[in-house]
């Protein structure tokens, strides 16, 4: 009987199909110093500082690093599968949820952020840590096959890469703009409302150089969830 159980539940859940989530998109309700963009993405404006945040999409990401996300099962983009496909099915899932952070400083003399003191927050209380080179790196051993030819230098392109775009603890400096990407696990099936908080960010030393002012800034955003056996083609063409 409870093979049965399972077989018919195994059915069930085939026939419902699965989930496919859309690109995150601004809430137009945001904190009075933010701006939704054109773009979709927030920007926080103080004076002449801003601090922009941009939820990227697997199709941004790969014909932003066009070059290492063409070669299917090969590819080395170290925030997407690339044009890879599973077996049968012509969707990818994303690999993790990356979102851009742009830092314009004409206001102070040096502004300190760091990427891994962001976090995410859903309504419905789950909790997202953005992830370390470390992490990511010890994520991608396991798709270091062989550990000698192709496989090693997939893994080396993917390194190479991250610690170039990766935000770490970046510190801008007066008439300076840096970008960076913040990476978090794949977002759960679930998760249809989240807030984005960069916390911990330095706009005044003292005389020590420890910190004399910080802020923490919260980005609001929503997406859509579908259901079915295969997404809806307004997805793809986002995708």
């Amino acid at each position: 009987m409870r093979r049965l159980w399972l077989f018919a539940a195994l059915l069930a859940l085939n026939a419902c199909g699965r989930y496919f989530a859309g690109p995150l998109r601004p809430l137009e309700q945001q904190a009075p110093e933010m701006r939704v963009n054109d773009d979709g993405s927030v920007t926080y404006t103080r004076d002449r500082l801003t601090i922009t945040l941009q939820p990227m999409t697997d199709g941004q990401l790969n014909r932003q690093f066009a070059s290492v996300s063409q070669q299917g099962a090969h590819s080395s983009n170290p925030y997407t599968f690339g044009n890879w496909h599973p077996t049968g099915d012509g969707w990818t899932p994303p690999r993790f949820a990356v979102f851009l952070v742009t830092v314009s400083n004409y206001q102070y003399p040096k502004v300190l952020i760091d990427g891994l003191q962001a976090t995410i927050t859903t309504t419905n209380n789950r909790r997202y840590q953005a992830m370390s080179y470390g992490q990511m790196d010890e994520y991608f051993q396991a798709y270091w096959l062989g550990r000698t030819g192709q496989g090693r230098a997939e893994y080396e392109s993917r390194g190479d890469l991250l610690k170039r775009t990766l935000l770490g603890r970046q510190i801008i400096f007066s008439g300076q703009e840096k970008q960076g990407y913040v990476v978090f696990p794949v977002l759960n099936d679930d998760v249809k409302k989240l807030q984005v908080r960069l916390s911990g960010i330095v706009l005044r030393f003292d005389y020590a150089d420890q910190p004399l002012e910080q802020i923490d800034l919260n980005y609001q955003f929503e997406r859509d969830v579908f259901r079915g056996k295969q997404p809806p083609p307004e997805l793809v063409e986002k995708h």
